[in-house]
Parts: C-alpha cells; sequence; structure tokens
C-alpha cells in the first residue's frame, strides 16, 4: 500500500486555472499537488482560442457592462507575466499576436462608432488602416473597418507546457479519484489507491467537476454546460487573421484565430456566433458548410480551394447561472476544506487564482512542511492540440 502523502493545497483539474493556481501557490511557500485523469489542460483549456479578453466584446451593443469591466485588467496582468516580470515568469510562452482585432465587413451602427470614440474605451481600442491591417484583411477588395484591441492571443499548448514546468514534481496522473473522509469529515482524497491528505483541497476540473462533486455527495455550486460547435480551417492561403467580426447583434458574427501547424501551415479556428446556438444544432458537415459560405462573404478573395476542413464540440463548463447565461467573474464556492470554482474564461484564470488565494488567508492557511513525494509519482502527458488531432 502506497504511504499517505499530506500537502497544503491538493488541486483536481490541470487544465490552465488549476496550473495557474498550483503555480501562484507554490511561488508563496505552499506544497501543492494536482492531479490530472486525462492530459494536462486537455479539457477546454486547449480548445480555447487563447484570446486574453479585456472585456471589449462584451460591449459590442455601445455600452460597458458588469463583464466588460470584471475582465478589464486581466490584459496587462497577463502581459506582465509573460513579460517574466507578472506575479508568474510565463516568459517563453508563445504570443501568436500582440492584439486583437475588431472588424466590420460594412458600416457600423451610429451608436458603436461614437462609442469606440469614447473616453471609455480610449486607450483600448484604436482604429487601423493600410500596412496596419491583420495581413488576411490587407486586400484591396477589404472595404470595412478595423479596430485593434489592446488584448493578446497566446498559444495554448506553449503556456500549459510552461505551467507544467512550473509545477515541478508537484504533478500526479490518477485516473480513479475518490473522496477520503474521517470523521464524516473530507481530509483529502484517494487517487489509485494512494491517500492524499491536504488542508484545503480545490476542484478546478471544468466539466470534471460535476463528477467530483457528485463522488462526495455535494449538490451546491451546482455546474452549467454552454456548448459551443467550432470549426477548424487549415490551407496553404491562409494568413493571419486574429479577430471578431462585427454582426448586427451584441455578439460577433464569427471570432477568428489563427494557430500554427506542424508543416509550415496556418490554421484558422472559428468561433463566435457561428459556433453557438444555431451552431450546436447543425451536424458537422452542415457547420462546415455555414463556415465556407460566411467566409466566402466575409473575405472572398482567400483562396479556400484546397483547405481541410473539420468541427469540434466544446462545452464550456460554469456555475449554474439563471437562464444559462455567462458568470461575469471567476466562480469559487467555500465549502470549508473543499474550494470550487471555474475560472469561466481562459483569460481569468488570475482572478480564480486570486479568489482561492483570499479564501486560504481568511482561514488562515499557512504553508506547512513540503512533503517528501514519492519519487515514482506517475505524471500526466502534455495534451494534443484539435488540429493535430483531426486535420492531420
Amino acid at each position: 500500500m502506497p504511504s499517505v502523502i499530506s500537502t497544503d493545497v491538493l488541486i483536481v483539474g490541470a487544465g490552465i486555472a488549476g496550473l495557474w493556481l498550483n503555480a501562484r501557490l507554490r511561488a508563496q511557500g505552499f506544497s501543492t499537488l494536482v492531479v490530472e485523469r486525462e492530459s494536462l489542460g486537455g479539457g477546454q483549456s486547449v480548445k480555447s482560442q487563447g484570446i486574453i479578453h479585456g472585456g471589449a466584446k462584451y460591449a459590442l451593443h455601445g455600452a460597458l457592462t458588469g463583464a466588460s469591466e470584471a475582465i478589464a485588467d486581466m490584459p496587462r496582468r497577463w502581459r506582465e507575466a509573460l513579460a517574466g516580470d507578472g506575479e508568474l515568469d510565463l516568459s517563453g510562452v508563445r504570443i501568436l499576436s500582440q492584439a486583437h482585432y475588431l472588424w466590420s465587413p460594412g458600416t457600423l451602427a451610429g451608436n458603436l462608432t461614437s462609442f469606440f470614440a469614447s473616453k471609455a474605451v480610449r486607450g483600448r481600442v484604436d482604429q487601423v488602416k493600410g500596412d496596419q491591417l491583420p495581413p488576411a484583411l490587407q486586400d484591396p477588395r477589404f472595404k470595412g473597418k478595423v479596430y485593434r484591441l489592446a488584448e493578446l492571443v497566446v498559444d495554448v499548448p506553449s503556456l500549459i507546457e510552461r505551467l507544467a514546468t512550473l509545477a515541478g514534481d508537484g504533478l500526479l496522473a490518477g485516473h480513479v479519484i475518490e473522496p477520503l473522509f474521517e470523521h464524516n469529515e473530507l481530509v483529502g482524497l484517494r487517487v489509485d489507491g494512494r491517500e492524499i491528505h491536504a488542508q484545503r483541497i480545490v476542484f478546478s476540473a471544468g466539466a470534471g467537476n460535476a463528477e467530483l462533486l457528485a463522488s462526495a455527495g455535494i449538490s451546491v455550486p451546482a455546474q452549467q454546460l454552454r456548448p459551443l460547435h467550432m470549426v477548424l480551417v487549415k490551407g496553404p492561403t491562409l494568413k493571419p487573421l486574429y479577430a471578431h467580426c462585427l454582426g448586427g447583434g451584441p455578439k460577433p458574427r464569427i471570432t477568428v484565430t489563427t494557430h500554427p501547424a506542424a508543416n509550415g501551415e496556418w490554421v484558422w479556428y472559428l468561433g463566435g456566433d457561428i459556433a453557438e446556438a444555431d451552431g450546436v444544432a447543425r451536424e458537422p458537415g452542415e457547420q462546415i458548410a455555414v463556415a465556407q459560405k460566411e467566409l466566402g462573404h466575409l473575405l472572398p478573395w482567400v483562396d479556400l480551394s484546397q483547405a481541410q476542413w473539420a468541427t469540434l464540440r466544446v462545452n464550456r463548463a460554469e456555475p449554474a447561472q439563471s437562464g444559462l447565461v455567462r458568470p461575469d467573474n471567476a466562480f469559487l464556492a467555500d465549502q470549508g476544506r473543499l474550494l470550487v470554482g471555474w475560472p469561466t474564461k481562459l483569460a481569468l484564470a488570475p482572478d480564480f487564482s486570486d479568489r482561492v488565494l483570499q479564501a486560504l488567508e481568511h482561514d488562515g492557511i499557512k504553508p506547512g512542511q513540503p512533503p517528501a513525494l514519492p519519487a515514482d509519482l506517475p505524471r500526466p502527458a502534455l495534451c494534443k492540440t484539435a488540429w493535430e488531432q483531426l486535420l492531420p
């Protein structure tokens, strides 16, 4: 029987949220262990578009909202970390684009134009033209307007790899994860038969939180899933594009991010309104046909005749909200020794870690004696990207 391991904080779920939290805790002297049942970052994290939102996309109806204000400081915190002088040292993580863009294929509604010129968004949004345009929009036939957002796009696989390095020896692959009770109190977890005790346990497993909570007999907080049906396009003629295309509604008509493929080609990853309710209801072939028509209409100069296409279904896991609305902030529920949370967006991983650290401080949890971890702990593998799996 393996010996019992004791640690300060036991984290379940090695997505960006769990790994970011783990790195911050370790930087403050806490002993930690992160348990992952699948691959590192292989759930929602690697399926994200890598956009570090600053809130502009939540203001497309012409006014700032609670959601846009809650996330406004995230790009600064990420940029500092990526430069190596923030709360984490993420130097070496690949930045795909220093900016994300808003593009309008035609004229903008008057209220949106005046909003972009207002003090509220000054410094967050600037109009660009000519050779400042994203490469994919530098065509004489492009007649729209483009705004540069003070946001960035990161290469999620390299981010996962860096956060895994910061985890040191504190990663554990575990298939069977069970609650460990003493005198009806949750004291830790049993992972593949190995007992792990902790001062605090954090569930940050995304969609996996529901199963973990059920196994512990806990019904609150409840989880909701908001599905997406994303589209992947790979082809030799694609040029980099990181942009929300504005439609007539409060959500981007289509959101494009560009990712490197193994053979030097680019992959466009398409989200936004096309991937939401109507897109979720479509079969893959139908969804691809809609995407082909949309890109043909918006970017007719892009030759997609040799492109490969695929779709990817993603379930965004979040705390249950009335009407399945999107939460504004990262979420954390304090259940005593157990902390349960969802970052709700990639960009909000720092906010999620703030909430856990505040809960530890509130409860007077201090770093203890680092445990002697067994040398033979099985380590989770790094995940593969969707384009590696679907568009070889």
